[in-house]
Order: C-alpha cells, then structure tokens, then sequence
C-alpha cells in the first residue's frame, strides 16, 4: 500500500517526492533516511528495509548524486569542451591523442571526464553552465570567444590548450609553432631540398587554395599563421625567398588535402619536399602520391607536425615535429582540478621525430 502523504512536507505540487517526504511516511528522521541510502550500515537492518520499502512504494529512487556533490562543492571531475562537434574527440587524431593522454590520468586520480560540444551558439551557455565539472580544459579555442566568455561567466577553473590573440588574461598552454616550423623547415634544407612547398591549416579566412603572404599575416588562427613565419626564417637563414615556397591552404579534410596536392603537383616546378602543418594532413599528402606513382621520400620528402601516434605506424612512417602531449595534458588536468585558476600563457617546445618520409633530394 503507498503511503499517503499530505500537509506540510508532504510530496511537491509537481510530484517530486523527496527524502524528507519519505522519512515522514515511514516515521523516522530525515537523518536516519538520508543513512539508509548514504550510510546503510549505521541503519538498523529492520528499519533500513521498512524506510526503502516505503520509498519503493513512493517512487523515490535515491537522494541526487549529482546534488550532493554540487553542496560539496566539488564533483571530481574535469569538462573538455570544444567549439566542434562531439565527433570531433574521435576521429582528429591530435583531439584523440590529447583526450587519451587527459583520460589516463583522470583514471590515475580517480576523476572522471566530460565532454561538452560549444558548436551550437544557441547550446553553448547551456551545454557549459550544465556541466557538472570542477574545471573545463578548451580545445580549439581560437575564434572560439564566446566559449571564452561563457566559460569564465562559470567562474570554475579553464585553461586554454592554444596559445593566440592579444588577451593575456587567458590562461593557455601550447607549443612554441614558430620555433618548431623553422625546426622542420631546417631539418629539410639541411637534407639539401631547396625546392619547398607548403600544405597549410586553415587560416580562418575565407576560401582555400594558394595564398600570399599578406593572407598568411592576415590570419585568424595563430597556430596556422605561426607556423607559417617559423618556416621562413629558416627560409631566410637559409637564402630561400619566401615567395619561391607555395603555400596551399587546406580546409583540413581530405578531400581539400588531396585537391591542393593536384594544384601543387600539377604546377610547372614541382617541390622535391613538403612541409605539412599537421600529421593528418601530411599522411594524406602521401596516400596522394602513391596513388599517382610517385614515391615517398624518394620523390617527395614531407615532414609533419603534432606527433600523433597514427604517424609512428603510417606507410612510411612520418617524420614530425612531435608536441609533448603527456605534459600538455597533465598540466591542464591539474590546472582544471585544481581548485586554482592558473594565470599567464605557458610554451612548450616540440620535438622532432625523424622516421621515413624525409631523405636527401635525388641528383
């Protein structure tokens, strides 16, 4: 029979019942119905069994988890958001590398994970203020302003993990691009190449293709742009006009990847090495140069850049400018956990990893 419970304390008007409504029907103190379900043991078993008996019979499930833990004021638990579909942690392998590195040590702390998709405008607030995190880490952050802005409206901990615009008062970690675009560029000249091209990220502008420099200086995206200087001033140190190296935008998908490698192979000079802002696009550079015949690295050297673990096992393995991901991650683990919002931008230098697409020029 389910108890009837009517006057003050009674169910909500709109049909909740919660747990002082149950220790009333079953006769006993809130104190002792809130340790049938938190703290059993301290319970009599007689008592424990009558007080979830007539819970049952009310429908009441259970004190909220996620309540009890928001009057804590702390939930053990670090937000990723993105300003790209949740699709997007799977399958860009540079958001993959960095989630599993992330996931690895919130297992090792006890801590859980939640990714939040900031797409949507109109979701954006919501899908950040709902979060139950103590702390967001947010990727792919350029002209991502407004999960700036809405992220710090939470008054949680956030770090940044990319390093760009004027606004110092954004905590951020990432790579020095510049210094490691010029270590690739050199890594190439030194092997004897003098006949470059360049197969760029987005520069947030509109359109793809070949670009001029003005347009590399105009970008919206730092990361893009940075890299784009770190590779001349090898180029100059070396003697290299940087308008004898082309660079091909590429909108980051394989289909633009392989459409600029049609421009760039089918011009009158072709380049005997490739620089690639990103593994990804590199490793489709390359499936396009086999596909039409030619061989890598010994008609085409290329050298990537992140370091993503797909570039250790592609055909041929790829040469890269390898980002410290393990520390990239802990760093914004323990600024996101812990409970203190970090200040200032933090640079970390990348790595080069020679494998098998980079060799001498042919004679």
């Amino acid at each position: 029979m389910v108890a009837k419970i009517s006057g003050s304390g009674g169910v909500q008007p709109d049909g909740t019942v919660k747990l002082r409504d149950v220790a009333k029907a079953a006769g006993v103190s809130q104190g002792t119905a809130s340790n049938v379900f938190s703290k059993p043991d301290l319970v009599r078993e007689e008592v424990r069994e009558h007080v979830l008996k007539v819970a049952q019979e009310m429908g009441y499930a259970g004190p909220s988890i996620t309540g009890r833990l928001l009057r804590q004021g702390r939930v053990n638990a670090v937000g990723v958001a993105a300003i790209e579909p949740l699709s997007y942690f799977f399958e860009d392998p540079w958001a993959r590398d960095l989630l599993r590195h992330i996931s690895n040590i919130c297992d090792a702390q006890g801590a859980g994970v939640a990714l939040v998709s900031a797409l949507s405008d109109e979701r954006v607030d919501w899908n950040i203020q709902s979060a139950v995190v103590d702390g967001f880490i947010l990727l792919c952050v350029e002209g991502g302003d407004r999960l700036v802005e809405v992220t710090r409206a939470r008054q949680l901990p956030y770090v940044a993990l990319a390093i760009g615009g004027d606004d110092d008062s954004i905590p951020a970690i990432g790579v020095d691009n510049v210094s490691g675009a010029r270590a690739a560029a050199e890594h190439l000249i030194g092997l004897g190449h003098r006949n470059l091209a360049v197969l760029a990220t987005t520069f947030g502008l509109e359109g793809m293709g070949p670009v001029d420099e003005a347009h590399v200086r105009a970008a919206m995206y730092s990361t893009s742009r940075d890299r784009a200087l770190g590779y001349w001033e090898a180029l100059e140190a070396a003697g290299i006009p940087i308008g004898s190296v082309p660079i091909y935008e590429t909108r980051e998908t394989r289909a633009s990847t392989q459409a600029m490698m049609e421009l760039m192979m089918g011009a009158e000079t072709t380049p005997t090495a490739i620089l690639a802002m990103s593994d990804k696009v590199a490793m489709w550079a390359v499936e396009w140069l086999f596909r039409h015949g030619m061989n890598v690295p010994g008609d085409v050297s290329i050298v990537g850049f992140d370091g993503v673990p797909e570039a250790e096992v592609a055909t041929p393995p790829l040469t890269t400018m390898e980002q410290p991901m393990a520390e990239i991650a802990q760093m914004a683990v323990d600024a996101a956990l812990g409970g203190k919002q970090m200040t200032g931008k933090r640079y970390l230098e990348t790595r080069l990893v020679v494998r098998e697409t980079t060799a001498p020029p042919r004679a």
